[in-house]
């Protein structure tokens, strides 16, 4: 049996549910250990370990270096939330949305982070599956989470999603939340789905195309060729995994460098194309049903 010895006013200060149980009246026969009353626990002793500490100590000391690190902020935020400790479940929230983020800053930093960060047990980061994060989300009522973890779902092809056989599914643990997919989800990471490739072919057939036929300058020679270059290149690299949000950031920093074009068509492709992309980012949540992220982030 595993024990912990925890100030009572450090439960009461923080649980809403710990400080009502400890208002009542003990019993004469109540148990004790070396003196202090004894409170039946049925839940993970790893997980209480991470949350008793994380009690006295704060967030301060965390980092998310690893899968393990994602379940252990999986397995606080579940007895935080089933214990009403607000702020605890707060900051692992915070976290989180940090990590998969709510914002297009926050995104392109975990684009870059993922590209500049080496893998962990052959682990990627952010090294927790989107499934997971999903479900854990759809657990515990973290709707911030959830337009951000379907559509990196849906770079992962949905047999393989329902196989449940990737690397960062079949990791074991004690707090790991489910590997299945719900019916619900199913249709909402096809609509997901949908929508991605949708961004992702109109900025090539249409954003990037209509250049070529009409550059912004009006030059019919050099720019329309070096457009028709672009446009043959993200044909080549593109595919069903392609993020577009990170593929028109990408596009933008080569066409500000693209020499073959005009100082006219580079300035306006970069002030069109951070707008089309804004737009994108500010649609994701609406195509699966929810209201928007400053909403969400409210």
């Amino acid at each position: 049996m595993t024990a912990f010895r925890i100030h009572r006013g450090v439960l009461a200060r923080h649980s809403t549910v710990f400080n009502d149980m400890l208002s009542l009246p003990q019993p004469a026969d109540a148990d004790l250990f070396e003196g202090c009353p004894v409170v039946p626990m049925y839940d993970l002793p790893k997980d209480l370990s991470s949350l008793i500490h994380y009690l006295y100590d704060g967030f301060g000391t965390f980092e998310y270096k690893c899968i393990d690190d994602f379940f252990q902020l999986a397995g606080i935020l579940r007895l935080a939330s089933k214990y009403f400790i607000e702020p605890i479940r707060q900051q692992a929230v915070r976290i989180l949305t940090n990590i998969w983020p709510a914002t297009l800053l926050g995104h392109d930093q975990m684009i870059e982070t993922a590209l500049i960060t080496p893998a962990v047990d052959n682990l990627t980061y952010p090294y927790a599956h989107p499934l997971h994060v999903l479900n854990l989300a759809r657990e515990l009522d973290i709707s911030i989470l959830i337009p951000m973890a379907l559509y990196f779902l849906t770079i992962y092809p949905l047999s393989e999603i329902i196989a449940a056989n990737h690397p960062k599914l079949i990791t074991e643990h004690s707090s790991k939340p489910s590997n299945i997919l719900s019916s619900k989800d199913i249709q909402l990471y096809t609509l997901m789905y949908q929508y991605r490739l949708q961004v992702l072919s109109s900025f090539i057939h249409d954003f990037c195309s209509q250049r070529i036929r009409k550059p912004a300058c009006g030059n019919s020679t050099t720019c329309p060729k070096a457009f028709s270059g672009l446009v043959s290149q993200l044909h080549r690299s593109s595919n069903l995994k392609t993020n577009p949000l990170y593929e028109i950031r990408r596009t933008i920093d080569h066409v500000m460098c693209n020499h073959n074009l005009c100082s006219v068509c580079r300035t306006d492709f970069n002030t069109q194309a951070i707008k089309l992309r804004k737009s994108a980012w500010d649609d994701i949540p609406s195509i699966i049903g929810f209201p928007p992220w400053d909403q969400l982030r409210a």
